[in-house]
């Protein structure tokens, strides 16, 4: 019969050395407490890929969010990429998801796996990689390249992403603009919270989303238009397609009676940026530009979605003036 192995002094200090015990009243929510810092709602500015050298612009926000970096908010990363005429830039990360849009510009990019075919794109087209799919991208004119991944989430987790979960997917501008259109021409939706179209794939008919782990949804502002506030506990990373002053995000915790947001802050869209909406906050957008206005905000609500934790919540006006809280976006 084995006797069990008798561990040593120095042996079992070592497994004793990492272990903590923490009072319940301040270690059940750190981020009340400080130790967790929250995510703040930050801005990119266009000029990021509006000028310079071939070359890849992390939107990096690590430092105050206290993680490793890269990383725009703690599950994904966001870069531009700014490409000039006869160059090529390579991408890759450790991620199960790599979402790519492309601002402005014409080319090809060549995914290293060999059962994917060359993906040919231009201005306003939208395609995703899945894990292990180092890309490489030639630009036949100048052009500028929106990149979002969920590294930043693999790399907490301390794993590798070596399965992909779909096959490279493209997304043609026409047909995400004709799209929306079906949308917008549905009487129904005109008391909808938000006029939008979400980008899926056919491998997740549950969750309805791009990826498994990324949301994508493109969105009509229209003029003279509020869309109500929402709120969800997915982090979004909002990139304004585009958009003339006098279009705006109000951000903020609380409602006020009348369903608008309460001592908000104001997010103007500057056409090609990038702002980070919070996660848990209240978000209304208003267009008071005389021009129609669109977004495409990039979340990791797939994630959620899959989790039971997305907790989307609604504003609805109420006849008396004031507003209940509804999960119906319709």
């Amino acid at each position: 019969m084995l006797q069990p192995h008798r561990l040593t002094d120095d042996a079992t200090a070592r497994l004793l050395e990492a272990a903590r015990f923490h009072d319940y009243r301040v270690a059940s929510n750190p981020m009340a407490e400080g130790g967790v810092p929250p995510v703040p709602g930050v801005r990119f500015p266009a000029s990021l890929h509006q000028e310079g050298p071939t070359r890849i612009v992390p939107l990096d926000n690590s430092l105050a969010l206290g993680c490793p970096g890269p990383a725009t908010t703690p599950s994904l990363a966001a870069s531009f990429l700014h490409v000039h005429a006869g160059d090529a830039l390579a991408t890759d990360a450790n991620a199960t998801s790599q979402l790519y849009y492309v601002i402005r510009g014409e080319g090809v990019s060549r995914v290293a796996d060999a059962s994917a075919a060359s993906i040919a794109w231009s201005a306003g087209d939208l395609f995703t990689l899945p894990a292990g799919s180092p890309a490489t991208h030639l630009a036949s004119e100048e052009a500028a390249i929106y990149w979002v991944h969920d590294e930043p989430l693999l790399r907490h987790l301390g794993v590798t992403a070596t399965q992909p979960r779909f096959a490279p997917t493209l997304y043609h501008q026409a047909a995400i603009r004709e799209a929306l259109e079906a949308v917008m021409n549905d009487p129904e939706s005109r008391k909808a919270n938000r006029l939008s179209v979400l980008l899926g794939n056919h491998l997740f008919p549950r969750e309805m989303t791009i990826t498994h782990v990324l949301w994508a949804m493109f969105g009509i502002l229209p003029v003279g238009v509020i869309q109500p506030p929402h709120r969800h506990q997915s982090v979004a990373v909002d990139f304004v397609v585009d958009a003339q002053p006098g279009c705006y995000t109000m951000v903020g915790s609380k409602l006020a009676r009348d369903g608008s947001i309460a001592d908000g802050e104001r997010f103007d869209w500057e056409p090609h940026s990038v702002f980070v909406t919070p996660p848990g906050l209240w978000h209304s957008h208003h267009n008071e530009s005389g021009q129609p206005a669109h977004i495409l905000p990039i979340q990791d609500a797939g994630l959620h979605t899959y989790l039971r934790t997305l907790s989307i919540l609604f504003s609805r006006h109420t006849a008396d003036g004031g507003h209940q809280v509804v999960d119906d976006a319709g």
